[in-house]
């Protein structure tokens, strides 16, 4: 599994750390790691031409240890010093016995524009709001350039904790991280300015507990429930879907497709496209007596392609088992009625749907999605999924939350949701928590969008029907 901390907790264990090393010790590490990526990148280093863009912190410092390394081995180094009064004074010094040269901002468009690597130092994981004046245009130099672009732990201008991005940032083709990642590389909109990431580890002791986490292949396949040999329809999950309405049925076909996809050992359906359904999904198991009376389920869908039919919302709710609420549903339910279940709740908005429910923009929850995802699920006391090119996961009860990245942009396409939604609460209906059931789903359904795409449009129904292709991945 990959974690993440705040800054609070890295620089707690920072300092814990340095207290039993010796003095600079630990910025050596860091700018170890640093040049030995900065020289795989190269590939030759001896006659490339580096350029450092050195803000006043230890990031600055980190970038000069490493240019100091860089021209050990023939790089020609250049630092570019943006508070030349507050420059590390170590570092530079190092730097310049070992050759490398410093160039005032003035003349940093000629050196950049030479460059074959350019290091950003300028700001460290504390920086917030975006970069300075004096800083800005180093770093549109810098991305309009040829240069391969490394930043030290974090782009300078986007925010650690929250992976908003404020202003101007700087655009790295890779990042190098120290002790941990941050969870601003896991986040969009910083993890687009991120590029790849490499983690260096320095040694830190970080807490059990992290503020952010990505499952893995292995962690995802350890969470899928797998039928045993005595297993039967019960066993593997029953998942109701009330979803679809004469001008959406499709929303209840897309949703019985996930979920029958996912695994569900059945699938009953309560809704007006019945018809459409089982023309499709001859094996669903169709009423049309209303979610009470549907017969027995260990699951619940609520929501897709529902248009204006709140009695089924409210219905749904008052079930005494998982219920997930997406797309109609999330307008339509009573927030009341969301807080005071007791068995688990899964919305699953995108930012708009996030949005209005918040009371704000859908440009304030794409740039803050990490606030947005925590502040519903406080609000509503469910766990809340966040869709998106990040996607996320917070449970009420607060703890790590979980963030995916296996989706791709071809997932953005009408009744790619809806699919989601199903699989989802199959995986709820087998036994899967909430924060689970969710997690799952969107790897899952983040890498049958993969599959199915492979870099051209599909549709809801190709995505649906490469889950199995995901599910045999994940299990190897």
């Amino acid at each position: 599994m990959r974690t993440a901390y705040s800054v609070e907790t890295v620089r707690t264990a920072e300092r814990s750390l340095m207290a039993r090393l010796p003095e600079g010790a630990l910025m050596q590490r860091a700018a170890a790691g640093l040049a030995a990526a900065c020289a795989d990148l190269l590939g030759r280093v001896y006659g490339s031409r580096v350029v450092l863009l050195v803000g006043s912190g230890d990031n600055g410092g980190d970038a000069l240890y490493a240019g100091l390394r860089l021209a050990r081995r023939g790089a020609g180094v250049t630092a570019v010093l943006l508070a030349p009064d507050r420059t590390h004074p170590g570092g530079l010094a190092a730097l310049r016995r070992a050759g490398g040269s410093v160039a005032d901002p003035g003349a940093a468009e000629e050196v950049i524009r030479r460059a074959d690597l350019v290091v950003d130092g300028i700001v460290g994981i504390g920086g917030k709001g975006g970069l300075r004046p004096d800083a800005a245009p180093l770093a549109a130099l810098a991305e309009q350039s040829r240069a391969v672009v490394v930043a030290v732990d974090l782009p300078s201008g986007v925010e650690a904790d929250t992976g908003e991005v404020r202003g101007a940032a700087v655009r790295a083709d890779l990042t190098v991280t120290f002790g941990t990642h941050k969870p601003g590389l896991l986040i969009d909109p910083a993890r687009e300015y991120a590029g790849s990431v490499r983690l260096v580890d320095i040694g830190l002791d970080l807490p059990e507990e992290a503020d952010l986490e990505a499952l893995q292949h292995a962690d995802v396949a350890a969470l899928l429930p797998v039928p045993g040999a005595e297993s039967d329809k019960y066993r593997r999950g029953v998942v109701g879907i009330a979803a679809g309405s004469a001008r959406y049925p499709g929303a209840a076909v897309l949703a019985v497709a996930g979920a029958l996809r996912g695994g569900a050992g059945a699938v009953r359906y309560v809704g007006p496209a019945g018809d459409a359904v089982i023309a499709r999904f001859p094996e669903t198991l169709v009423s049309d007596r209303g979610p009470a009376k549907a017969g027995r389920v260990q699951a619940w869908v609520v929501g897709p392609g529902a248009g204006d039919d709140a009695a089924t919302v409210a219905e749904v709710l008052e079930a005494d088992v998982p219920v997930l609420v997406d797309a109609d549903g999330l307008r339509l339910a009573d927030r009341d009625a969301v807080r005071g279940r007791t068995a688990p709740t899964l919305m699953t908005p995108h930012a708009g749907e996030a949005a209005a429910l918040l009371g704000v923009s859908r440009e304030e929850v794409e740039g803050a999605r990490l606030t947005a995802v925590r502040e519903l699920a406080a609000r509503y006391g469910a766990t809340v999924l966040l869709k998106g090119s990040t996607t996320l996961v917070a449970d009420p009860a607060g703890g790590p939350v979980r963030v995916n990245a296996t989706g791709t942009p071809w997932l953005a396409t009408a009744g790619s949701g809806d699919v989601l939604s199903g699989l989802s609460g199959s995986l709820l209906a087998a036994g899967l928590s909430a924060r689970d059931a969710g997690s799952v789903a969107a790897y899952l359904h983040g890498l049958a969008g993969r599959y199915a795409a492979d870099g051209a449009p599909v549709g809801a129904h190709d995505v649906a029907d490469a889950v199995p292709e995901a599910w045999r991945d994940v299990r190897g």
